[in-house]
C-alpha cells in the first residue's frame, strides 16, 4: 500500500463528507423535505449544473470501463466515444426551460412525479416506476464494481473489502446530504476529472515516447489498432453510428440526466451550462479514452481491461500525483453512483409510497422512510455487486439503453406534442422495454446496429400510433 498515493484519496473523501455534513444542515433549515432533499430547492447555477450533469454522464463506464474498451479495440473506440460530445448541449436544447416550467407548474420533484401529471395514468406510473428501479440497479452495480475494482487496484485490498469501504463512503454522504451534497460534490468532482484527464493523457504521452512513438507500435503490434473499425473489425459504420443514439441524442431520455434539467435556477444558468458542459464533455471523453489506447504499448497484455486506468496512472506519475489523478475516475464513479441512488430512492418513497401507500404521510415520516430507503437500497446493490462481470461497460450500457427505449418518447413528445397521451406513453414503455430485452438477450447484432436502436425506432412509432388511434372524438357541432 502507498502512502502517498493514499493520502490525497483520504483527503478527498473527507471534503466529500464535509459536503455532505453541512448539506445535511440545510435540509434541517429547509420546510419543504421533499423539494430540497430530491431537487436541492431548484437552486443550482450554470456552473454547478454544467458539472453535476457532467460528473453524472461521466461514469466508472467512462473512467474505468471506457479506457479498458478502447485499450481492447484501439483507437476505432475513442470515435466511438465521441458520440457523447453532444449529451450536455441535446439534453438542454431539447428538455431546456419547456421541462423546467412544467415541472415546476406540475410541482414535479421527480421525473416519474412529471410523467404521473402529464399522462394522468397510475399504469404510466407503476411501470415507469419500475424501469427505473431494474435498469438503474444495473447502472448502480456497474459504477460500484467500478469504484471497488479502483480501490482495490489502489490499496491491495481483496475486492470485497475495498467494495465494501466504497458502498459505506456513498451511502453516508447521499443519505444525510441529499441533492445538494451530490450537486455540490459533483461540482468538485468534475473539476477533478477535468484536471485529472490533461494530467494523466500527458503523462502517457510522454512515457511512451511521444505520439509518433506510440502509434508506430500500436501499428506494428496490429494496424486495425489505429483504424476507425476496432482491433477485429467490430466497429462497422453502421455500428457505430447507431452508438449516437444510445449516448448521444438519446440521453435525453435518461432520468438522472434529464431531473437535472428541472433543478436548474434560471435561463442564465441554463445557458451557461451549455457551453460549459459541452466544452468539459468533449475533452474529458476524447481523453480519458485516448489514454486507454496510448496504455497499450506501455503495459501491455493486461489481462482484465478495468484496471488499465489505475494501472497506467501508477506507472506513468510520481505516487503524491497519482493520488491525485487517481481520484478523478473515483470522482467519476461517485459523482454517478450518488446520482442513481438518489434518483432510484426518489422513485421509491416519492413515486411509489406518497403515491400509493401513505398519501397524508408528514416531514418526520417522509424523513425516516426516505433515509431508509436509501440505505436498504445501497445494501442491495453491494450484494448484486459482490460477483462483478469481466467488463463493467457493458452493464452500464445496459442500463442506458433500458432507460432510453422506456422514457425518451413519453418524455419528449409529452413536453411538444399535445395529441400524445396515456396510451401512446404505456405502449412506448411497453414495447421499448419489451423488445430491447427480448433483443439485447437474444439477438444483439440484429442488422448490424447497437441493440437500443430498433426499440427506440419502435417505441417512436407505437406512441405516435397509439396516441393517434385513441385520441377523443369531439362531436360534431350542429
Amino acid at each position: 500500500m502507498n502512502t502517498a498515493v493514499i493520502v490525497p484519496l483520504l483527503l478527498f473523501l473527507a471534503v466529500v463528507f464535509l459536503v455532505g455534513f453541512l448539506s445535511a444542515k440545510r435540509i434541517s433549515k429547509k420546510n419543504d423535505f421533499l423539494q430540497e432533499y430530491f431537487l436541492g430547492s431548484r437552486e443550482m447555477g450554470g456552473l454547478i449544473l454544467a458539472m453535476t450533469m457532467v460528473a453524472t454522464y461521466g461514469s466508472a463506464s467512462s473512467f474505468v470501463g471506457g479506457p479498458g474498451a478502447a485499450y481492447t479495440q484501439g483507437l476505432g473506440w475513442v470515435l466511438l466515444a465521441m458520440a457523447q460530445v453532444v449529451t450536455g448541449y441535446f439534453t438542454l436544447m431539447i428538455l431546456g426551460k419547456r421541462f423546467a416550467i412544467k415541472s415546476r407548474q406540475y410541482k414535479a420533484i421527480t421525473l416519474v412525479d412529471y410523467l404521473k401529471s402529464r399522462y394522468e395514468s397510475k399504469a404510466v406510473v407503476i411501470l415507469s416506476a419500475a424501469s427505473i428501479v431494474l435498469f438503474l440497479f444495473s447502472a448502480m452495480a456497474a459504477q460500484w464494481i467500478g469504484g471497488a475494482r479502483l480501490v482495490e487496484t489502489i490499496t491491495g485490498l481483496s475486492y470485497t473489502t475495498a467494495l465494501f469501504i466504497f458502498a459505506v463512503t456513498i451511502l453516508i454522504y447521499v443519505t444525510i446530504g441529499g441533492f445538494r451534497a451530490v450537486v455540490v460534490t459533483d461540482t468538485i468532482q468534475g473539476i477533478i476529472m477535468f484536471f485529472g484527464t490533461l494530467i494523466i493523457l500527458a503523462g502517457t504521452i510522454i512515457a511512451g515516447g511521444g505520439l509518433p512513438a506510440i502509434m508506430a507500435d500500436l501499428t506494428a503490434e496490429n494496424p486495425a489498432l489505429v483504424s476507425p473499425f476496432g482491433a477485429e473489425g467490430e466497429l462497422t459504420p453502421l455500428y457505430v453510428s447507431s452508438f449516437w443514439i444510445l449516448v448521444g441524442v438519446g440521453v435525453v431520455g435518461l432520468p438522472q440526466v434529464a431531473v437535472r434539467a428541472m433543478s436548474y435556477k434560471n435561463s442564465v444558468s441554463m445557458h451557461r451550462a451549455l457551453i460549459i458542459g459541452t466544452f468539459v464533455v468533449a475533452f474529458m471523453m476524447f481523453g480519458i479514452h485516448l489514454t486507454g489506447v496510448l496504455a497499450r504499448p506501455i503495459l501491455p497484455g493486461i489481462d482484465a481491461p478495468d484496471t488499465v486506468m489505475p494501472l497506467i496512472v501508477l506507472e506513468v506519475l510520481p505516487a503524491w500525483l497519482a493520488g491525485i489523478v487517481l481520484a478523478a475516475p473515483l470522482a467519476a464513479i461517485m459523482s454517478t453512483v450518488d446520482s442513481l441512488l438518489l434518483l432510484v430512492s426518489s422513485t421509491v418513497v416519492k413515486d411509489v409510497y406518497l403515491n400509493y401507500i401513505q398519501p397524508e404521510a408528514d416531514n418526520r415520516r417522509i424523513k425516516k422512510v426516505t433515509y431508509s430507503v436509501t440505505v436498504l437500497l445501497g445494501a442491495a446493490v453491494f450484494i448484486l455487486a459482490l460477483n462483478p462481470p469481466d467488463l463493467l461497460i457493458w452493464l452500464n450500457l445496459f442500463a442506458f439503453g433500458g432507460l432510453e427505449a422506456a422514457f425518451i418518447w413519453p418524455i419528449v413528445l409529452g413536453l411538444y406534442w399535445e395529441k400524445g397521451n396515456k396510451h401512446g406513453a404505456l405502449a412506448s414503455i411497453i414495447s421499448g422495454v419489451g423488445s430491447y430485452v427480448l433483443i439485447y438477450q437474444f439477438t444483439p447484432d440484429v442488422l448490424g446496429v447497437h441493440s437500443v436502436t430498433i426499440p427506440v425506432i419502435l417505441s417512436l412509432f407505437c406512441y405516435i400510433g397509439v396516441s393517434l388511434l385513441t385520441q377523443k372524438k369531439i362531436p360534431a357541432v350542429v
